[in-house]
């Protein structure tokens, strides 16, 4: 019996016994990642950790999972000055910070279910699951670098799944891989076909279910103490990192590029 909670302005919330399904739902916007969107998400992480829900599943509406940072947020940048620029990309990292860690640490197990294109930040989101079940035709990709950007967050993450010359290679290169390439770089947990993916999304459900959910904790308060210390640090200076590359004059020519539709004129400053 499903039963509805909160009202959210950019995803979707579902209970169904043990199950919550979180679904975000911007198709028109490929459910790039917003400033409402992050804001939407931590508020119902919180709402899964306190329900009676097991398990949290994590898809997207449409055709994509997630197109990454929503760029028509950035439209705004060009006209910033460099102190509210700075202001301005520090709360954005922070938040992306706390949302890729309040996913990345949650108490109960998360399956991300890949039904499409999961990219950038959006690629960091359905990695960042216990399990990611990926549709065949679902594509993964950190292309910041495409934009003049950085992965700076999700990098720390990406080198404890895949090692660090896969890692380089993706993180360098901004390259898109198949769903079968991430299953065979450790991304995807599985790869199934897309009419059989929340099917298989609930078997892995059920499978989990029959395990003991204080060991299932236990286990993940385990796996996070290990990482812990190391990680903050390292996003402490993923942080900075950021920060500091919003002020760069290819970061502005990178975003302008990308929303005039043109090939950006990369200077090296």
């Amino acid at each position: 019996m499903s039963k509805q909670h909160h009202s959210y302005s950019t995803l979707t919330i579902a209970y169904d016994g043990a199950l919550a399904t979180v679904t975000l739902n911007r198709p028109e916007r490929r459910n790039a990642i917003s400033y409402a969107l992050i804001e939407d998400l931590l508020q119902v992480f919180e709402e899964v950790e306190q329900s009676a829900a097991q398990i949290l599943i994590l898809t997207g509406s449409g055709k994509a999972f997630c197109a990454g940072m929503d760029l028509e947020d950035l439209r705004a940048v060009a006209s910033l000055t460099p102190e509210e620029n700075h202001t301005d990309s520090l709360r954005t990292t922070r938040l992306l910070r706390t949302l890729f860690v309040s996913l990345y640490k949650f108490p109960k197990v998360t399956i991300a279910a890949v039904n499409g294109p999961a990219i950038a930040g959006g690629c960091g989101l359905a990695t960042l699951c216990d399990f990611t079940i990926a549709a065949s035709e679902a594509k993964f990709g950190y292309t910041e670098v495409r934009i003049g950007f950085i992965p700076a967050l999700v990098s720390t993450f990406l080198l404890r799944q895949v090692g660090e010359k896969q890692a380089r290679d993706l993180l360098l290169t901004g390259r898109i891989i198949s769903a079968d390439e991430a299953f065979r770089l450790g991304l995807a947990t599985e790869v199934v076909a897309a009419d059989k993916l929340m099917e298989r999304v609930r078997e892995l459900a059920d499978t989990l279910l029959k395990n003991c959910p204080t060991s299932l904790q236990a286990t993940k308060r385990l796996l996070r103490t290990f990482s812990g210390e190391e990680l903050d640090r390292e996003l402490v200076a993923a942080v900075e990192e950021n920060v500091r590359i919003r002020t760069t004059k290819d970061f502005h020519e990178g975003v302008t590029s990308f929303l005039e539709k043109r090939d950006p004129k990369w200077t090296g400053h």
